[in-house]
């Protein structure tokens, strides 16, 4: 029985998970001035029973974060799927450029801070990843790394992305919550819909006998295609090839499937906004954040207490370069407070942060997911290209 609790087999790792999410989501109910992390709960309750000294099985919690983030990305490319292209006709393009800017920013500002503080700029790279929460980012940084022979290079990348991820999440979410004093942002006055988002392609109708069926063919027909088109690998002409990897594989074809689903009749707008898909999306982004934080506290308690100041260099590079660029977007740009929620997770490529934007959100309002889609395909492949790029200037 003590196992259970103390082991590191399938049994401790599932029940750990469950407890980080059940306390996470309990916890997010909380408000305070109107304001709660919502689901991110569950990355930090999980830094905290892992930094007990509970130790688990890191393989399987490595399976169960990824799993977690596909089931997240396709649900949320089937949500934005139909009326993706005519969002991306009206604002795509303009949200892109700032996405273009926002990741020259953030790089920008790590060789600042490598040449001020004097700090090596391949750990940097390590601290840059964190900070943009991009896990391919950083096994690109690694095998970069790897190839140029840099002893020790790894494991200080992988300490870096440690402690500037988990504040990453909280930096993008503060940034969003800004945004609205800034800007002097309503809720109550700011539209939730577009136009665009608006066609009576989108309205068909489902048979009453079919609304409570969940097919879960086109799902996994998506994901396997999905993991496939990740794994292709792009030259750049870099030492290692860049890929969309097992998050953009899969959002970028659930996009296109959701899209061309509707408009050939495969299905309606029913099931890509039914219940069943968005309990898709609240699993994976549940169980992502539990694997994240039940794998990364013990590391991370330790880390921080080695190298405190990359805390500090990781929230200037997640925070910095948002809040400039939705600055323009909104009061230059005029765009939508909910679409910038959206934008800013898609640009640093950060699941929670979108959850925290759907939270605000009026619900039905798909105006964070499409801001997140938009952006997320261009910069999951200016990251990774980034991060290679900061390790080679490193040499």
């Amino acid at each position: 029985m003590l196992n259970l609790f103390t082991g590191s087999g399938v049994g401790p790792t599932i029940l750990y998970l469950a407890l980080s999410i059940f306390i996470g989501l309990l916890l997010g109910k909380i408000k305070i001035a109107h304001i709660s992390l919502g689901i991110t709960w569950v990355l930090f309750v999980g830094i905290a029973i892992s930094a007990c000294g509970i130790t688990l099985n890191a393989e399987m919690l490595h399976v169960l974060k990824e799993f977690g983030l596909i089931l997240f990305v396709v649900a949320v490319g089937l949500q934005v799927g139909p009326g993706f292209f005519r969002s991306f006709k009206k604002g795509g393009l303009a949200m892109n450029l700032m996405a273009l800017v926002n990741v020259a920013l953030g790089v920008l500002i790590t060789v600042i801070i490598a040449k001020v503080a004097h700090q090596d700029l391949a750990d940097m790279a390590g601290v840059y990843t964190g900070a943009i929460t991009n896990t391919p980012g950083l096994s690109a940084a690694q095998q970069a790394v790897t190839d140029m022979g840099i002893a020790g290079g790894t494991e200080r990348l992988a300490a870096g992305y440690a402690v500037a991820y988990p504040l990453a999440v909280v930096g993008m979410i503060l940034t969003c919550i800004l945004l609205r004093p800034l800007c002097r942002i309503d809720l109550s006055k700011e539209p939730s819909t577009e136009n665009a988002l608006e066609s009576t392609n989108e309205k068909q109708a489902t048979p009453l006998s079919q609304r409570h069926k969940v097919n879960l063919i086109p799902i996994f027909v998506i994901i396997a295609l999905g993991i496939i088109v990740g794994s292709i690998p792009i030259p750049v002409g870099m030492k290692a090839p860049i890929k969309l990897g097992l998050a953009g594989g899969p959002l970028v074809v659930a996009i296109i499937g959701g899209w061309l689903g509707v408009k050939k009749g495969w299905f309606t707008t029913e099931f890509t906004d039914s219940h069943g898909i968005w309990m898709l999306r609240e699993v994976g982004i549940a169980m992502f954040l539990a694997c994240v934080g039940l794998g990364a506290g013990g590391q991370f308690v330790a880390t921080v207490q080695e190298h405190y100041m990359w805390v500090v260099y990781g929230i200037i590079i997640t925070m910095v370069p948002p809040i400039i660029v939705t600055l323009f977007g909104r009061l230059v740009l005029k765009m939508n407070y909910y679409t910038l929620m959206g934008f800013i997770g898609g640009s640093h490529t950060d699941p929670p942060t979108l959850a925290f934007a759907n939270t605000v959100a009026p619900e039905g309002c798909k105006l964070p997911n499409m801001g997140y889609a938009t952006v997320y395909p261009l910069t999951m492949f200016l990251r990774i290209f980034t991060a290679q790029l900061l390790v080679l200037l490193a040499v």
